[in-house]
């Protein structure tokens, strides 16, 4: 064995938690992914739409593109085709004209009610290795992580 293959071997405890929390992340978005491309759609648009409900069905593209993690030139690449699929429709803020904002549409809506209950079964079912206990601790460490 080499220098570098021992180096990133032995890794830091706190580097296999990490490693391993992107590692279970990118297997449950795998399966989600799969899901939303059998409907047709891929999962990114589908988080779009999500934030955008999440925030009462409408939100500026700014504060989209901060919630999604992409930047603001990176935002229009996906808002895009929800817009000419019919999903969301852009229009002039009312406060400040110079803005635009972003609103799911009726058909957005319905895409999402129709298929968000299967989805989260779909990732349930990845998730099934952990039982109740397990998942509310996991939670409460995530979030612990997520405050700093």
């Amino acid at each position: 064995m080499d220098d570098l293959q021992q180096y990133v071997l032995d890794q830091p405890l706190h580097t296999q938690a990490f490693f391993t929390l992107v590692e279970a992340t990118a297997n449950l978005v795998a399966i989600s992914e799969k899901y939303w491309q059998s409907k047709g759609i891929s999962g990114a648009r589908i988080r779009v739409l999500v934030e955008i409900a999440k925030q009462g069905g409408t939100i500026l593209p700014s504060v989209l593109a901060h919630k999604i993690g992409v930047t603001k030139a990176n935002i229009s690449l996906l808002l895009t085709p929800l817009e000419k699929d019919g999903y969301i429709i852009r229009a002039s803020d009312t406060l400040d004209g110079r803005k635009s904002v972003i609103s799911i549409t009726s058909a957005g809506q319905q895409l999402l009610m129709e298929h968000l209950p299967n989805n989260r079964q779909t990732v349930a079912e990845g998730m099934k290795g952990l039982n109740v206990q397990e998942l509310q601790l996991l939670i409460s460490l995530l979030q612990k992580l997520n405050r700093g």
